[in-house]
């Protein structure tokens, strides 16, 4: 029995081990949705976000155009699990907590079409477009929260996209 017990305590840790390592692995080379997009077509950063607020769309709608949209759900699924994990490693959410939020975008992106229509990160409190990011909101005077502007970035879920 005691045997068992030890085999079992390190299976554990192995096993534990393991996954923080391959997470840490996969972590993206994107810090935005704008660059992600940006690489996956071939543009500029600048271009992407030019193209977002001229048009009054997505950048899951642009990387759609561009049949792209299914690698650019991946690279924001991989964000927000970034995201997510530096929220647990802080101590500011529970695995667990994460873990419901991932499955949610997860199933989402089942039926993502790249309109941004889910707002996963809103409704469960994930708070991934806060405006926290690359300052790129439009407008004059303070916003609520922090960033610059009255930004048009929306908080999002894994279809859902802003300039953060």
């Amino acid at each position: 029995m005691k045997r068992t017990k030890i085999a079992l305590t390190v299976g554990m840790m192995v096993l534990a081990l393991g996954a923080t390592s391959l997470t840490a692995f996969a972590a993206s080379n994107y810090k935005t949705p704008a660059e992600a997009v940006a690489a996956l077509t071939g543009k500029t950063v600048e271009s992407v976000v030019s193209e977002k607020t001229a048009n009054n769309v997505t950048y899951g709608s642009i990387a759609k155009d561009a049949g792209k949209l299914e690698e650019f759900k991946q690279e924001q699924l991989q964000m927000k699990k970034d995201i997510l994990e530096k929220r647990v490693a802080d101590g500011t959410m529970t695995q667990e907590r994460a873990e419901e939020i991932i499955a949610a975008i997860e199933e989402n992106q089942l039926n993502c079409d790249g309109t941004g229509n889910a707002k996963i990160g809103q409704r469960m409190g994930a708070g991934f477009g806060s405006m926290n990011g690359n300052g790129q909101g439009q407008g004059n005077g303070p916003r609520n929260g922090q960033g610059k502007g009255q930004g048009r970035g929306l908080r999002n879920g894994s279809c859902q996209v802003s300039e953060n």
